[in-house]
């Protein structure tokens, strides 16, 4: 925050403290305190900045509010008045919905950009949300600066993506960048981004001189891949239509992005459930040198028989072979096998799996070890999303001097349709010579979660890689690669301007990343693992 103050021009800084987790862990966090619930460091990152932003004139917008805006706005005050700042603070609520969803921990509804706008259109410094979607931070700044209404469907479209683009900080300045190799030296700390946004929706992203990292057309297109699906991009405000984005170096860490077109949202919200799955337990069993499969086999059979009085309701197992062939170092020469469970029953997977564990240390295969014991169990949620009307939704403005300003639903409505027509492919390329290789030597890639579903955005950075790509990674050999979609839905959308193709696959993560399905969770690295797949690509792209 501090860095985002003081490295350059801001008119207003945001900030993204809500994922999916998060909501969960606050959840957690309210059991405990009815007063807790918001992320507690945002208030020590204002107590050092909030002086700074109101001597520079900078306004201030945060979803930091989770599950409590009004305790934490409440807080605020208090920081304010201890600090001797006078500062008008607003917040946002609304989104709550938990008491509608009996069992759940947490349900709240993702809302737009508007409440917020009609905070800083009456004058608050700080604006502290509950659960709004990420870009909403700042179409609402965008929509109050520049006087937009709720039906201009390309301005806020363009700040949408403009949002998009920001919410996971770094990501769009070098960080998590598949192409890094070859500026490594400017990602010791990256900067963080920044949007110049105009009164028409296009906007300029770009960071304060000096800082770290860097921002081309290549990061700023690995963001937009990033947790989107397909070419509607549909949000509480607007839906933002990915297949028209165009964008175009303006600059030294500079990309214009322009051409964006809105449409009018969905007639329903999305709604976040977070619900306590029950428990979970694991144990990683290190099995080391000859005979791996064997190993494996016989404590398999072990744990089964130990735990046949009281099995678990879910039981995993997963062979990891991390080992190699005439290893120089032990760690090398060993494979893990990892045995996951879960249930509704803590005792079931606590001291019944730890005592199984551990009792076969000296009863199993030659040289018996793990990586750590298991514990007693430990409670894991799922999540899933579900629809309400906009109507179903109290989206409420709290101003700083207390006046409640309800914000009205949107008029117009567009019914959402899950795929367009296939775009106008290019040509294949002729016939050439091929070398078989990692398709991530021409290829970059940014994946990640939404639910249950993982995503994966493929893009290349020339016409000639495009014409092979597109022709080449359909869904077919999409799950060629990745094994771990047998079974599984995949859907595939093509995105020409930004020559990028997006893969969802429904299911692989899932009750969602608090339920640890897999080994990656979260499906951060599944597109560097798309990457690292070979294939036979044509010698000329190489």
């Amino acid at each position: 925050m501090r860095e985002m103050l003081t490295g350059g021009e801001l008119d207003v800084l945001t900030g993204d403290y809500l994922a999916e987790l998060t909501m969960l862990i606050l959840g957690r966090d309210r059991l405990k305190d009815p007063g807790a619930g918001y992320a507690r460091t945002f208030l020590r990152q204002l107590e050092e900045c909030l002086g700074l932003a109101h001597e520079r004139g900078v306004r201030i917008v945060a979803n930091a509010g989770g599950l409590n805006p009004g305790g934490l706005a409440d807080s605020v005050r208090q920081l304010a008045d201890r600090l001797g700042i006078p500062v008008r603070v607003a917040h946002v609520e609304g989104d709550d919905l938990t008491a509608s969803h009996p069992g759940s921990l947490a349900a709240h509804a993702y809302l737009g950009g508007f409440g917020i706008a009609a905070c800083l259109r009456e004058g608050a410094d700080v604006v502290v949300t509950g659960r709004v979607t990420d870009a909403a931070l700042v179409t609402g700044p965008a929509a109050a600066h520049f006087g937009w209404a709720p039906t201009d469907y390309d301005r806020l479209a363009g700040a949408v993506v403009a949002g998009h683009v920001l919410e996971c900080g770094a990501q769009a300045t070098g960080g998590n960048y598949s192409f890094f190799a070859d500026r490594r030296r400017d990602l010791l700390r990256p900067g963080f981004p920044l949007a110049e946004i105009h009164d028409d929706g296009t906007a300029v992203i770009t960071k304060h001189p000096e800082t770290g990292g860097f921002v081309d057309v290549g990061t700023v297109t690995a963001q937009l891949l990033y947790e989107t699906a397909g070419a509607r991009y549909a949000g509480p405000d607007v839906t933002a239509r990915l297949d028209t984005v165009q964008l175009t170096g303006d600059g030294p860490d500079r990309v214009r992005i322009h051409g964006v077109r809105g449409e009018a949202p969905p007639p329903s919200l999305k709604v976040g459930v977070n619900r306590l799955g029950g428990f979970r337990n694991e144990v990683v069993f290190v099995l080391t040198g000859l005979e791996i499969e064997a190993k494996a086999d016989l404590v398999r059979a072990q744990m089964a028989d130990a735990l046949s009085k009281s099995p678990p309701a879910e039981v995993r197992w997963d062979l990891v072979r991390t080992d190699r062939v005439d290893a120089p170092t032990e760690e090398t020469a060993s494979a893990l096998l990892r045995l996951v469970v879960r249930d509704a029953d803590q005792e079931s997977v606590g001291r019944a799996l730890s005592g199984a564990a551990i009792e076969l240390a000296l009863a199993s295969y030659p040289g018996f070890h793990v990586l750590a014991p298991p514990g007693k169990g430990a409670p894991y949620g799922v999540f899933e999303d579900v629809y309400v009307p906009h109507a179903a939704v109290a989206h409420m403005a709290v101003l700083h001097d207390g006046r409640r300003v309800p914000v009205a639903p949107p008029q117009d409505t567009l019914v959402l349709e899950e795929d367009l027509a296939e775009p106008s492919l290019p040509v294949p390329l002729p016939p050439a010579p091929t070398t078989r290789a990692p398709l991530g030597l021409v290829a970059g890639a940014r994946s990640g979660d939404k639910g249950g579903n993982a995503n994966v955005g493929v893009w290349v950075r020339t016409d000639d890689a495009w014409r092979w790509l597109v022709h080449e990674l359909t869904v077919e050999r999409f799950r060629q690669l990745i094994p771990e979609c047998e079974g599984l839905s995949v859907h595939r959308h093509t995105l020409p301007n930004l020559r990028a193709l997006n893969f969802v696959v429904e299911g692989i993560l899932g009750a969602g990343v608090a339920a640890q399905h897999r080994f990656d969770p979260q499906a951060k690295a599944l597109g560097e693992w798309l990457r690292s797949r070979h294939l036979d690509i044509p010698e000329a792209l190489l």
